[in-house]
């Protein structure tokens, strides 16, 4: 049945439909400790196409499980069969005055960063926020920090557009819509009435459905959508939240925004333990009109975080056992806030603090303790256990039982044999915990399926939630049963049918028959490489990765890394392991390096700092074909760049002659078939600039280490001038003394040699040239400045690692433009808007403000950034060997800037400036170009 599906879905969506096997099992992976690998991976791109896939689902009885960003924690998002994947062509915003449609693909940062314009943002604002979808944010009415129950999806849902498991595409807001499901459908809308009234027939099963929604609770369906509505359309709104993708395919959300004040004020609260937090806790939640958020940390929390930089001061003095709140007030004026300031530490002083209670309001430092509090999962997996796999869950509690719920989890910590970590939503009574079990241990699996149900019996004699807000899934769907009884447990189970009558929705999520569900297909564990060890695929690095479209993404690269290294250290394998083994090792060379960017975004949002691009560098210093090649072009560097420069002159004939989408079509066929570099329609021309040193009667200098690659190129463009050319321009209207060094013909950052210089430590230029620098310049007071921001990031990082060099000044050519230059020039500014953009090594080194800073000195009207593209993946040489991961990264960035009417956009990197200008039919140049343009001379 599988082939004839397949086979199907090719035919209207052949170049979406991954079969691979290094592309079912990386998609399979997410931040749950599941293992599923699925037989088929779709990416449909819009409705229509998903109708079609659920029809043919239906035809050949084939399961179907919907997945956005694959952020969930509990087994929501796995698939052994189908997975069909929305991110890609769903990321529609449309902001109206009282609310916000999002595509089931939009992440939730950018609907807050729509809205925030207008002071509002969405009401769930889970610790994933910046990398969970709009559509898991739904499907798990995934809560958060501040919003509780009283500003989650349930309560803030306008309308939704669902496709059911008919192919009917139901829009809730449009009463039309509405209308022909009522017609259409007439014996489910009798089963959903029926069911409705027989449960407002039951009023101890109405009071026990309010009591348990009163808090935090994502345990089975949501009951309450029929107990606080009675019509159709309220009910299908509401029903399908927290549904995780069981009863169909939600496309399309509306949320009501919500007010985001303008003022916050926080304050960490330190604890001598967990229980006279807890007397704090039942304080801020009897206040919670006033305190907007309070989470709770416990001593393992604090201790995991106390390594990182910019820390709070007061843990430093922190002892065993003794734990933190942090606390949030907000308030639309500074007056209203103090008050409530004011009114809280009146509240709090009966429960001892160890220190002083010091609220802040500085954003940087707000923003810094948050990133803390987020980032606890992913920063608590570096302390694990080796070989150990982390599982997080969340459970709730009346604020009246929270002490006691918390006292009786740390006492299964101790029954079960973990060292659990406690954290959470402490207003809600919300507690989140951590344990890091060894899942290829049979004693320790044991225990944690004891572990699991004995924390299951405690919530439920506490009146609690077995899930608060991560979902049933695979994980507490054995215990659905237990905390609701067998008559609500039957409803859940109708529900289900009514809308999934084949089973074909997610099946074993929520609804399942198997009590041992939430420990079978643990995924398993392998110790691979120190570096990236600890990565317990979260998912955060997805969104900023060139290649994720494309290829992989940085978690799935390490998944499937340890996959081959796990296949490979295994004896016995069966025929069916060794097949899958050559075949990842195999696909892996394209999949897992030569489309890896080597970036580095990843490490930047990691909250592990993990660097996967040390994957692809590793691997290819430990082939380092070419390296004899390598070691001609370094030993001979001038000589190569002239054959550089010939290159590019025969590119530019061929351009002339056949045209410039002639040659680039060309070019992109015999890439393809022999692997020759590209042609780019926006190919520069070579550079003939001469250069020389230029003394313009000062006492300031700077050494210009002009880059390898903007010694060969020179733009194609209006200005055509050479890079060069306009630096002397500007250094000359400033009074600054530029000099080249003597041998700036053979320097090199070393950039260009990083796949081999870690076999070959003489591939490695840059300190010969900065030596030379030093020598040649001795006794003269000067800047070091280089052009290129991925130059002068790697030059940065050599000097970081060299004491040799520790008294030489160096600066990107933007930072030195931004604190040498302009305050000495005359500046006319445009009145219009530029487009700009960011390179990777600028914002992993800090050039990025300076590059900004420029453009708004040079223009009155807007900068334009399209903010969601991070690395463009031209990667130096890889846009013209691997076009197509510099086209897939660039994608969303074209779209955007078709809309902006630009004349002109400004970047830092000649090369990711060819990218650019080919998908967005603007010529890009480096920031100085405008500077020049609109600058006069010294006017001082």
């Amino acid at each position: 049945m599988i082939t004839q599906f397949i086979d199907e879905c090719k035919s209207f969506m052949s170049e979406r439909v991954y079969d691979r096997y290094i592309e079912r099992f990386a998609y399979g992976i997410d931040a749950s400790c599941y293992r599923y690998i699925p037989k088929l991976v779709l990416k449909p791109r819009d409705e229509n196409e998903v109708q079609k896939i659920i029809l043919l689902s239906q035809k050949y009885h084939i399961p179907l499980t919907f997945r956005a960003s694959g952020t969930s924690l509990s087994g929501q998002a796995c698939s052994d069969s189908v997975l069909v994947v929305c991110m890609k062509h769903w990321d529609s915003i449309e902001v109206k005055e009282d609310s916000i449609i999002c595509g089931c693909g939009v992440i939730g940062v950018e609907a807050n960063n729509s809205l925030k314009p207008l002071g509002k943002k969405i009401g769930p604002d889970p610790a994933t926020i910046n990398n969970a979808s709009i559509g898991g944010i739904f499907s798990n009415n995934s809560s958060g920090m501040c919003c509780g129950v009283k500003q989650n999806s349930y309560q803030t849902i306008k309308s939704i557009r669902v496709i059911m498991h008919d192919g009917f595409l139901l829009d809730t807001a449009d009463k039309t819509s509405v209308d022909e499901f009522i017609k259409t459908h007439p014996a489910m809308v009798h089963e959903i009435i029926s069911l409705r009234e027989e449960i407002m027939a039951d009023s101890a099963l109405c009071s026990e459905i309010k009591r348990k929604f009163a808090i935090k609770n994502t345990t089975g369906y949501g009951l309450n959508s029929f107990v606080d509505f009675d019509n159709i359309c309220d009910i299908l709104n509401h029903i399908f939240i927290g549904a995780e993708g069981t009863l169909g395919f939600i496309s399309r959300v509306e949320y009501y925004s919500v007010e985001d004040f303008k003022y916050k004020a926080c304050a960490l609260l330190f604890y001598e333990d967990l229980v006279t937090a807890s007397h704090a806790i039942e304080i801020l939640a009897n206040n919670d009109d006033i305190v907007s958020a309070a989470e709770i940390m416990d001593y393992a929390c604090l201790k995991s975080i106390i390594s990182l930089q910019g820390i709070p001061r007061e843990l430093e003095r922190i002892k065993e056992g003794n734990c933190c709140i942090l606390i949030q007030l907000e308030s639309n004026d500074m007056q209203s806030l103090q008050s409530r300031i004011d009114f809280i530490r009146t509240q709090l002083e009966t429960i001892p603090t160890l220190f002083d209670i010091r609220f802040s309001f500085d954003k940087k430092e707000q923003d810094s303790w948050w990133k803390i509090r987020k980032g606890i999962l992913p920063l608590s997996v570096a302390n694990k256990r080796k070989g150990s796999t982390v599982i997080t869950e969340d459970i709730c509690f009346e604020i009246k039982n929270f002490a006691r719920g918390i006292e009786g989890l740390i006492e299964l910590f101790k029954t079960y044999e973990f060292d659990g970590i406690v954290f959470g939503h402490a207003l809600s009574g919300n507690v989140h915990f951590i344990i890091t079990p060894l899942l290829d241990d049979e004693k320790e699996v044991e225990n944690f399926a004891k572990f699991m149900d004995s924390m299951a019996k405690l919530v439920v004699s506490l009146k609690g939630s077995t899930k608060a807000e991560h979902g049933t899934g695979r994980m507490v769907a054995p215990f659905v049963e237990l905390e609701w009884g067998a008559k609500a447990y039957a409803i859940n189970k109708r529900i289900k049918k009514i809308f999934d009558p084949h089973n074909l929705f997610n099946p074993d999520v929520i609804i399942c028959d198997d009590p041992n569900i939430h420990i079978k297909n643990l995924k398993p564990t392998h110790s691979i490489d120190e570096f990236m060890d600890s990565c317990m695929e979260c998912g955060f690095c997805e969104k900023v990765c060139p290649s994720k479209e494309i290829t992989l993404s940085p978690r799935q690269r390490i998944a499937v890394y340890r996959e081959i290294q796990r296949l490979e250290s295994k004896n016995n394998k069966t025929q069916s392991e060794i097949e899958e083994l050559q075949s990842l090792k195999q696909d892996y060379k394209y999949y897992g390096v030569q489309t890896c960017a080597t970036c580095s975004m990843c490490y930047m949002i990691c909250p592990l700092e993990i660097d996967t691009a040390k994957i692809a560098t590793n691997i290819n210093n430990a082939h380092a074909k070419g390296i004899g090649v390598a070691r001609s072009i370094s030993n001979n560097l001038g000589t190569a760049i002239k054959f550089a420069k010939f290159g590019v002159k025969m590119a530019n004939a061929a351009q002339a002659l056949l045209g410039r989408e002639n040659t680039k079509n060309m070019s992109l066929y015999l890439n393809k078939k022999i692997g020759t570099p590209i042609i780019p329609v926006s190919m520069p021309k070579s550079n003939a600039y001469k250069l020389e040193n230029r003394e313009n009667g000062s006492e300031e200098n700077v050494v210009y280490f002009t880059s390898c690659l903007n010694r060969i190129f020179a733009p194609n463009t209006k200005d055509a001038r050479s890079i060069q050319e306009v630096f002397e321009s500007l250094c000359n209207k400033a009074k600054i003394n530029c000099y080249y060094p003597k041998n700036i013909s053979k320097m090199c950052c070393g950039k260009a040699f990083k796949d081999f210089s870690l076999k070959d430590k003489t591939l490695n230029p840059i300190y010969q040239s900065l030596q030379e620098i030093k020598q040649e310049f001795s006794g003269k007071k000067y800047v070091v400045v280089c052009d290129h921001s991925a130059c002068s990031g790697e030059i940065i990082a050599k000097l970081r690692e060299s004491d040799e060099f520790c008294d030489m000044k160096f600066q990107d050519v933007s930072e030195f433009v931004w604190t040498n230059i302009i305050p000495r020039l005359n500046i006319q500014p445009l009145s219009e808007d530029v487009g700009l953009y960011m390179v990777c090594s600028s914002k992993k080194y800090g050039f990025s403000e300076y590059l900004k800073s420029i453009a708004q000195a040079c223009t009155k009207g807007a900068t334009i950034e399209h903010l969601q593209t991070h690395c463009c993946g031209f990667a130096g040489n890889k846009g013209f060997s691997t076009p197509e991961l510099n086209n897939s990264a660039l994608d969303g960035l074209g779209s955007y800037f078709a809309t902006q009417n630009l004349k002109r956009a400004y970047s830092s990197s000649s090369t990711c400036e060819i990218g650019l200008s080919d998908k967005t039919n603007i010529q890009w140049q480096h920031i100085i170009y405008l500077l020049d343009e609109v600058s006069g001379y010294n006017r001082l």
